[in-house]
């Protein structure tokens, strides 16, 4: 192939990626080779070929017959069942997308039958499934595994004449099978068996298996493609964690848990006046709004013509502390009835919340006295199919939008009610956000597992927390984070963002495996709720960090942010509160006023989802505050200010608290920044020499968060922002370089600039001007989001721009960001894309622009 291109006169460099050489044009000949893309395609196949795995061969036995051990006769010839996991096993075909959680679940069989542990009894029954013996008569062989990740569910391959399991297997909690490979080079020629041992019944307590085979040569099999090992660490030798209490009343839970030195923990609320919180907001008054969650797990039967939000046991709370001694001396019921409530949030005149399959708006029409208005389904098409999965933890974000989580195996298509399918979207896993006055729609990410949890920091950066996938994430406008099961929606991904953590906090190799037994790590794998506390009053070492509660760790973990090239590593830092209870299941946390921390605690004993309603407790629950000993409860009243008040609290409140309700009221009066002598005097464009300076303020470190509150400001308002990129433009030769330190916050100026997808000409040469001389790798992150709300022609100088910058190549977000603007260019334009090649500098993104070159 480099012949074929020397023959054409072209120069050119190599570039190797793993067993991939790619030929790339110099930049001089690059618009000579049109026909190149057909040579990539070329060399991206043969390198397939070359590193796939090797052919698999048939197990046989004594008499030459082959082994069923794929099960493609549809029978358990050649194995022996003991116990009741494997009757009528194997299953045929596909996963009943019907049966519970079974919707958007693939198997990755091979051939038409396998053994499928859930398909048909479900998790109670035990069993082992042993195949006949047979010679290692490869030195490699491989097998796929699915299921649960318990010590009791595996798969073991044993040598017939001493016992011994040389090899263990054991699933991640995905119904998808996955290769796990085989090394028998030291067994040639002694007999093997393999034995499927199912001995759980709780949650995940099965397996799935299928096709044995032997390799002449190791195989290779793709990463995603290969099952998890067992590590040393994962065995039944790790020591069960000692927890102290199992169930406490409220007031002594709150005195035996450990907290931060100077602050201590009180009982806002607890049953009987509020039972399973599952969601909780604070209005402008810092009262309480939570749901009960009675209805869960199983969303109830709605009556015939009824709206599907009704017919449930849940109901809307608001609690209040009238006489700021720090616990709630007022209740009232707000609105009760509600079907599989999930998340809430306040504003707007009324209270956001999600009932899947809805998002409905109900107006306050006293908020004296609380009380319902006429009810309005915003969006509709939320999936139910997993009930812990549903649309969840509400919050309000810097600019204006309400954000919401969404998990991996709940499958929704979401729209305005009456919508087409053509004009609904779709999400499975992610972060989704609404814009209350346009009534606009969008996933704002796609990826990771169950999210329960997020938050922004002071530079306007967007956090999330993950379960049984490594726990944190920084959210990016347009970014595809790692999953814990299923494909992204586009199949040319190719690849996705990975946590920020650079530890875990579990033990083992597999996430269920260190249940309960994973102390010194953190806790486990499994988090909900996540708070950022941004008061000054926090001690350094905790303001700025992200908080996220361990549940079966019972304890609130913290993970501590350090920036690093565009986005962050997060680093184990000390736990925020331990609360020594097993009971204790904190599902959601909130700063509230003067650097008070809020809770809510759905408190019970089982600390998994089970779609049974028996096994979980009706009777308990809690409303928890953090603060300082001592410390009154504010009792602020945003909502009384008037324009001029809100104005000067935006910059002026020592409480991030106050200032973010204060932009969001502005938001709601919808007023606009002419109006008001203060906000245009907020909102003026420093000249170069302020820019020199860093003068701080109270609630902030440096002015790169005043910049984030008036980008905020700016963009909650709707006002045009681009004021403040032509200063950039125009301005001072060194003014970007100026900008350095302010990077977050132009950024966030971008983004919001191409919010709309459209992008004038002289917005367009802006950015091309920032894209080649921005020297924040925070600056050319935010344009390659910004770059995905262009159209196509838009964007392809830009990312032209953005691909020569040979400094973003190890960065953990710029290359595949970079990709996801890139992707949709040389789908449409081959010739665009020849050109990339010959001018990126990012070696992952060359890759991919060849390998879809070579794709339909």
């Amino acid at each position: 192939m480099y012949a074929f291109l020397k023959r054409r006169g072209l120069t050119a460099r190599r570039v190797v990626r793993s067993s991939t050489h790619v030929v790339i044009p110099s930049n001089a000949a690059r618009m000579k080779c049109l026909p190149i893309r057909f040579a990539f395609a070329f060399l991206l196949l043969v390198s397939v070929a070359i590193s796939s795995a090797a052919d698999a061969i048939p197990a046989t036995g004594a008499d030459g017959r082959v082994l069923n051990l794929g099960f493609e006769d549809g029978t358990l010839r050649d194995w022996t069942a003991t116990g009741e996991a494997f009757d009528k096993q194997p299953v045929k075909g596909e996963i009943d997308q019907k049966r519970p959680f079974g919707a958007g679940k693939t198997a990755n069989r091979k051939g038409e039958f396998w053994i499928g542990g859930y398909e048909i009894l479900r998790d109670e029954p035990k069993g082992t499934l042993t195949s006949v013996a047979f010679k290692a008569a490869q030195p490699w062989g491989s097998f796929l595994i699915g299921g649960g990740s318990l010590l009791g569910t595996r798969v073991e391959i044993v040598t017939k004449d001493d016992g011994k399991a040389i090899h263990t297997a054991r699933g991640v909690n995905d119904e998808r099978m996955a290769r796990s490979v085989v090394d028998l080079r030291k067994l040639q020629g002694r007999e093997i068996f393999i034995r499927i041992v199912d001995d759980e019944k709780a949650g995940w307590g099965h397996v799935n298996f299928d096709d044995f085979v032997f390799h002449a040569e190791e195989p290779k099999f793709p990463a995603d493609q290969l099952a998890q090992k067992p590590g040393a660490k994962d065995d039944p030798n790790l020591k069960p964690d000692e927890v102290q209490f199992a169930g406490l009343p409220a007031e002594k839970a709150a005195q035996v848990a450990t907290v931060p030195a100077g602050y201590e923990l009180k009982v806002f609320a607890a049953e009987p006046d509020i039972i399973n919180p599952i969601a909780f907001c604070m209005d402008d008054r810092a009262r309480v709004w939570v749901v009960e969650g009675m209805t869960y797990p199983q969303r109830a039967k709605t009556e015939p013509g009824a709206p599907e939000w009704l017919g449930g046991k849940d109901r809307i709370l608001v609690f209040e502390d009238t006489d700021g001694d720090g616990k709630a001396d007022k209740r009232t019921v707000f609105m009760e009835g509600l079907n599989l409530v999930s998340g809430i949030e306040v504003g707007f005149g009324g209270v956001f919340v999600g009932a899947a399959p809805n998002l409905i708006f109900i107006p306050v029409e006293n908020w004296d006295d609380p009380k319902p208005g006429k009810v309005e389904v915003l969006l509709n098409g939320w999936g139910g199919n997993d009930t812990h999965e549903t649309l969840n933890t509400f919050k309000w974000g810097p600019d204006g939008w309400l954000y919401g989580c969404h998990g991996v195996f709940t499958h929704s298509t979401v729209g305005k009610p009456g919508a087409a399918d053509k004009d609904r979207v779709k999400i499975n896993a992610g972060v989704w956000r609404y814009q209350p006055q346009r009534k606009e729609f969008e996933v704002f990410a796609h990826g990771t597992s169950n999210p329960w949890g997020i938050d922004w920091n002071a530079d306007g950066d967007l956090f999330a927390e993950a379960c049984v996938i490594p726990h944190l994430f920084h959210i990016i406008q347009g970014a595809r984070y790692q999953r814990q099961a299923g494909q992204h929606f586009d199949p040319h991904t190719y690849d996705d963002i990975k946590t920020i953590a650079d530890h875990r906090h579990f033990l083992g190799a597999t996430p269920h495996s260190g249940n309960n037994r994973s102390d010194a790590a953190g806790g486990g794998h499994a988090h909900a709720g996540l708070c950022i506390p941004q008061h000054p009053s926090w001690p350094d070492g905790i303001r700025g960090n992200v908080l996220m509660n361990n549940i079966h760790g019972a304890r609130i973990n913290m993970d501590v942010l350090e920036r690093k090239g565009s986005g962050y590593v997060a680093h184990h830092g000390a736990d925020f509160i331990n609360f020594h209870d097993k009971a204790s299941q904190i599902v959601d946390i909130r700063e509230g006023p003067d650097g008070t921390l809020w809770m809510i605690d759905w408190y019970d004993l089982n600390q998994c989802h089970r779609p049974q309603r028996e096994v979980h407790d009706y009777t308990t629950g809690r409303i928890f505050r953090l603060g300082k000993k001592g410390q009154k409860v504010a009792q602020p009243q945003i909502g009384k200010m008037n324009v001029e008040e809100l104005a000067k609290a935006v910059w002026d409140a020592d409480d991030v608290w106050v200032s973010k309700r204060a932009v969001r009221n502005l938001q709601e009066r919808a007023v606009s920044v002419s109006e008001v002598k203060a906000l245009s005097e907020m909102l003026a464009i420093p000249t170069a020499d302020a820019l020199k300076k860093i003068n701080p303020r109270p609630a902030y470190p440096n002015e790169t968060s005043d910049r984030v509150r008036q980008a905020a400001l700016i963009h909650s308002l709707n006002e045009a922002d681009r004021g403040f990129l032509e200063k950039v433009r125009k301005g001072p030769p060194k003014l970007l370089d100026m900008l350095a330190f302010d990077s977050v916050s132009l950024g966030e100026f971008i983004r919001n600039a191409c919010a709309a997808g459209k992008a004038s000409d002289d917005l367009r040469e802006l950015l091309l001007f920032i894209g080649k001389k921005a020297q924040s790798p925070i600056v050319r992150l935010a344009l390659a989001s910004a770059c995905q709300r262009l159209t196509v022609e838009q964007r392809k100088p830009i990312v032209l721009a953005l691909l020569a910058h040979e400094e973003d190549k190890d960065d953990h977000n710029l290359p595949l960001m970079y990709w996801y603007a890139a992707e949709p260019i040389v789908a449409a334009d081959p010739a665009w894309a020849a050109e990339a090649l010959g001018a990126c500098k990012i070696p992952k993104v060359s890759e991919f622009i060849a390998r879809r070159l070579s794709e339909k």
